[in-house]
């Protein structure tokens, strides 16, 4: 070695070794932490708050003069107000004030003091910055470095006088990617087949194998999930289900179809605002309707919709922002900028949709889109075209006919009809007769001139003969024209049932301010459809109100409509009438059990099911559309085209039976998104309207994004945002090592955690950014040497990196709940590796459900599923929110009913209670164990072997055999001894034993192989 190289390696070990002393304070990872937990309380962001006038989280605060003196003047600690303040000595005087419990240290101080001395450096807020790329730095050992990653990994480590470990074994590193990019443990034939492989590239074609799996879509779906709040029931009160699991699929589906990132995040915000926007994007837009959701009947509306707004908008904010933005829901935030106009301004984005605020208790709470079977899918589009062709041609006979100069007051098919002229006339098939005026009932205006109307006074009612044709294997169509009571909320159109048969029959009516109609078939089991919230009737008002009923006993088979044209409808879609609604009861109209005032105008019944064409001319105060009525209901050519339609709707509804529904975003058109400034986050305390818009702290939308939610999507992914390409990427790397780059993923903020390597979390933002191929930056990740370290602690880098934020060691972490299950199902051969799919409902304790479920809940009552859905995947089991998987919430599984995107990890007694005694885990060691003594024989050595392999990657060391033998040969003179308890405990679970097999031995080893479960190698990655 040469003097000169001598010298510059003697310069880099004082470097390495004392430049953690002479190092400059940095401001962002040391100085703004300390003012923002001690000062912006008071002195930050929230004007409503702040004391004296005074910030300190801006650079003009900080350094602005006052009365006294200048609060931070650069190189003079002694003569900065900041600093006298945080040393003062005296109570009054002294900062933080004593009444804030806040104290800081002497080492703080100290810091303080460096950082002014050193010329009081100031930066705003790294998260706000644009990220910069910057050339990976040089390394020492530039030779450990794979990619660019391990540059900026290891310039940290060097400078802390650390080495990096070793590489992590074949078998080891086997494991751990293998669990990282499918979330299943490998295989022991594809462990044995990359150990063997020794080309320079095994590694890179295994993670690439890995990543083309559909496992991959499934592991990285899990996360998401989290973050989207999925869940399968609405999430309070009663908490039935809710239909929204091909959300769940699209996004299996987006991540291993290795969506861009841009567009998977598009869709899901505004999939329904693209251009002729297909099903799959429509599907996407779940994102925003996995929300908690309610139909309690004292929540109050607009409070229900506020909400609703803020979850979404906090949604938003921790998934792409890494923000707390709820904060500014009462006032502006206290710690980052974002103020509480921003917050509201957020929030319009989400307060324009369709969507109503209470849930109706259904599953399909519209808006909604139906999601037909993969073999169905191409008929459904062809219906759809059907349908069209056949409505055209429709149009143009009705426009042939010729137009007549007057017509019938009385229509085909009517079965009942009332005359309103003096008198009140009932038409039946039978005739006409006069009903008689009961108390209460008068004669007013009606909404054509020159036409009675009938009133209905206090408690009045018009009591009809019984309609005998009516029942549930019979289609019918009822019209009303009908003016809704001055402050009323409830009107009876007309009913048709029985008290004492717990009201079987049907009925009209108006609640809520919604028309609907209800079916009571078999001991008063209900059928109820209901208009959508936007086609809320007005007190006072004249309606044209009208439904058909097909006659197939199904929710489905009905059609409401209202003023001439159909509205969307509020109902089960998988509800059928349960028996006859058949009654011998009269047919009432209104309702003698209130004081009311409406009016009806018109009513009629008829025998079968009207078109929309046909009800829309139901108007007796035009004689010529009656007329056109009769005429287009009578018209060969017309009704054999009706007829067709009639054919496809119930093809079409066939279908939809066979597929699935799930819950979507639908943008109103008649208004452009606002929201107000709740004063003090109070929904009945609006103040200001704000329109659309993102937080003002952040680059601005630009001129050509439209101020909805396409905008929002557009804004989200734009290469100006500083925020969204960092937080993503800092989960993912948070799914690898345990910790994200920024420990606190959900907080990019002040309050947050400052990146333990900002320069390598900008990189990685950018190179993800280049292209938002999700594949590739997992890639360049699992390939790194920095992810292939073995996770070897030494005493030292126990000290010098505790938790290892410096990456000074390979990820230890234990495994999700999800994952520990699935592992015992993997290794134990049950696993199903069927995609997709309705939710299922494995082994769970009894009562679970029950214990919080409401009366009347259809999820009051666990029903285990039986067969292939025991043994699904966690990411397909049914979730509840009020009552989540138990062994999934056990091991710190969110409930989902917010937005989540970092988990508690905890190590709690009640886990190994999970996974020593839980059925599926009992039957899956059982499983485990009788496949090794298939497979191996009657040598025991070779059972282990087998189990080994499965569970561990590698084989037993001797020592660890000997264990093993020593804990089979106890168990197994217990179980020769107690041969009840061997029987017992084989039996767990629905899958039988081998029969060829010793019970005894079988049960002995299933103990071991329960042993082996638990031990710390397998449920830790």
């Amino acid at each position: 070695m040469t003097r000169t190289a001598n010298a510059i390696l003697v310069v880099s070990l004082i470097v390495t070794v004392h430049g953690a002393a002479s190092a400059k304070v940095s401001f962002q990872r040391e100085v703004r932490p300390i003012l923002s937990d001690s000062c912006f309380l008071c002195h930050g962001p929230d004007k409503g708050r702040r004391m004296m006038g005074l910030r300190l989280d801006t650079r003009e605060g900080a350094f602005a003069k006052r009365g006294t003196g200048a609060v931070i003047v650069p190189g003079k600690p002694l003569a900065s107000l900041l600093y006298q303040r945080v040393t003062a000595t005296q109570t009054e005087k002294v900062m933080p004030p004593v009444s804030s419990h806040k104290k800081l240290t002497a080492e703080q101080k100290d810091t303080l003091k460096r950082w002014i001395e050193e010329g009081a450096n100031w930066e705003e807020h790294w998260a706000f910055q644009a990220p910069v790329r910057r050339e990976p730095p040089a390394v020492q050992n530039g030779s450990w470095a794979r990619n660019p990653i391990d540059r900026f990994v290891l310039s940290r480590l060097e400078a802390k006088g650390l080495t990096p470990a070793a590489e992590a074994g074949k078998r080891t590193l086997m494991r751990r990617v293998t669990l990282d990019l499918t979330g299943l443990p490998p295989k022991p034939e594809d462990v044995e087949a990359f150990v063997a492989d020794q080309s320079t590239d095994a590694y890179e074609k295994l993670v690439d194998r890995l990543m083309a799996t559909p496992q991959w879509g499934e592991h990285r779906a899990r996360y998401w999930l989290d973050a989207a709040r999925y869940g399968d029931t609405h999430g309070i009160h009663i908490d039935n289900y809710r239909e929204i699991w091909p959300y769940r699929d699209w996004v299996i589906r987006a991540f291993n179809a290795n969506m861009p990132f841009d567009r998977f995040t598009t869709e899901q915000i505004a999939g329904d605002l693209l251009p002729k926007p297909t099903l799959e994007q429509r599907i996407a837009t779940g994102f925003q309707r996995c929300n908690v959701t309610t139909n309690e009947a004292g929540v109050i509306i607009d409070e229900v919709e506020a909400i609703y707004a803020k979850d979404r908008a906090d949604t938003i904010g921790a998934v792409y922002m890494g923000l707390t933005v709820g904060c500014a829901t009462c006032h502006d935030h206290k710690f980052d900028p974002i103020q509480q106009k921003d917050f509201y301004a957020l929030t319009a984005f989400f307060r324009n949709s369709t969507q109503h605020a209470m849930d109706g208790n259904i599953s399909d709470t519209p808006p909604i889109v139906v999601v037909p079977a993969d073999a169905d899918r191409a008929r459904w589009e062809a219906i759809a075209a059907q349908e069209k062709s056949l409505t055209e041609e429709l149009a143009r006979v009705r426009a042939g006919l010729a137009a007549p100069a007057s017509g019938p007051q009385h229509t085909p098919d009517e079965l009942m009809s009332l005359t309103i002229d003096g008198a009140i006339g009932l038409n039946t098939v039978d005739g006409r007769q006069a009903l008689p005026f009961s108390e209460g009932l008068a004669l007013g205006a009606s909404p054509w001139p020159g036409r009675a109307a009938l009133h209905f006074g206090s408690k009045s009612s018009v009591e009809l003969p019984n309609l005998k044709a009516i029942d549930t294997k019979q289609p019918f169509t009822v019209s009303a024209w009908f003016q809704f009571p001055k402050g009323e909320e409830y009107f009876n159109i007309a009913a048709q049932n029985e008290v004492i048969e717990k009201n079987r029959g049907w009925m009209f009516f108006v609640s809520g301010r919604l028309p609907g109609v209800r079916f009571y078939g078999d001991e008063g089991k209900q059928v109820e459809i209901r208009a959508g919230h936007l086609d809320q009737v007005v007190s006072g008002a004249w309606y044209h109100i009208a439904f058909s009923y097909d006659g197939t006993g199904e929710a489905l088979g009905v059609r409401m409509y209202m003023n001439g044209r159909e509205v969307r409808t509020q109902r089960t879609s998988t509800a059928v009438i349960q028996g006859s609604i058949h009654t011998g009861a009269p047919l009432k109209l209104g309702n003698p059990t209130r004081p009311l005032d409406g009016a009806i105008a018109d009513f009629r019944v008829f025998g079968t099911v009207l078109t929309p064409e046909e009800i829309a001319l139901l108007n007796p105060g035009d004689p010529t559309a009656l007329a056109r009525f009769v005429q287009m209901h009578q018209d060969p050519a017309a009704r054999a085209l009706q007829a067709q339609l009639r054919d496809l709707e119930m093809e079409r509804r066939a279908i939809r039976r066979r597929g699935a529904v799930s819950l979507v975003m639908e943008e109103r058109t008649d208004q452009a998104p606002y929201a107000h400034v709740l004063f003090r986050g109070a929904y009945d305390a609006p103040r200001a309207k704000v329109e659309a818009n993102t937080p003002s702290v952040l680059p601005p939308m630009t001129s050509d994004m439209p101020r909805n939610r396409a905008g929002l999507a557009q804004w989200i992914v734009d290469p100006g945002n500083p925020l969204t390409a960092r937080v993503t990427v800092n989960r993912f790397w948070q799914e690898l090592f345990g910790d994200g780059i920024v420990k606190t993923s959900e907080d990019f903020g002040s309050q947050g955690e400052a990146p333990s390597n900002a320069e390598l979390l900008d990189w990685l933002a950018l190179e993800f950014r280049d292209s938002w191929d999700v594949k590739k930056l997992f890639r360049l990740l699992v390939t790194s040497s920095t992810y292939r370290q073995a996770a070897i602690a030494t005493a030292e880098k126990l000290e010098k990196d505790p938790e290892n934020r410096l990456l000074s060691r390979g990820p230890r972490f234990r495994l999700e709940g999800e994952m520990v299950r699935d592992y015992a199902l993997a290794v134990s051969g049950l696993l199903i590796p069927e995609i997709g799919g309705p939710s299922v409902r494995p082994y769970q304790p009894d009562g679970v459900w029950e214990t919080v479920a409401m009366s009347g809940s259809d999820t009051k009552y666990y029903k285990q599923d039986t067969g292939d859905k025991l043994y699904r995947r966690s990411l397909y089991w049914f979730w509840k929110r009020s009552a989540p998987p138990a062994s999934m919430e056990i091991f710190n599984a969110p409930t989902r009913e917010t937005c989540t995107v970092r988990r508690e990890r905890t190590n709690t007694p009640l886990q190994a209670l999970v996974t020593m005694n839980d059925p599926q885990f009992v039957e899956a060691a059982r499983a485990l164990a009788g496949r090794a003594m298939l497979s191996s024989g009657s040598d025991v050595d070779r059972q282990f072997d087998f189990i080994a392999a499965r569970l561990m990657a590698r084989p037993l060391s001797e020592q660890e055999r000997a264990i093993v033998r020593g804990s089979y040969k106890e168990f197994l003179r217990h179980y020769d001894t107690k041969p009840a308890d061997a029987a017992a405990l084989i039996k767990t679970g629905e899958t039988k034993p081998p029969e060829s097999v010793s019970a005894v031995e079988l049960a002995a080893l299933t103990m071991v192989a329960n042993q082996m479960l638990n031990l710390d190698e397998v449920l830790t990655k």
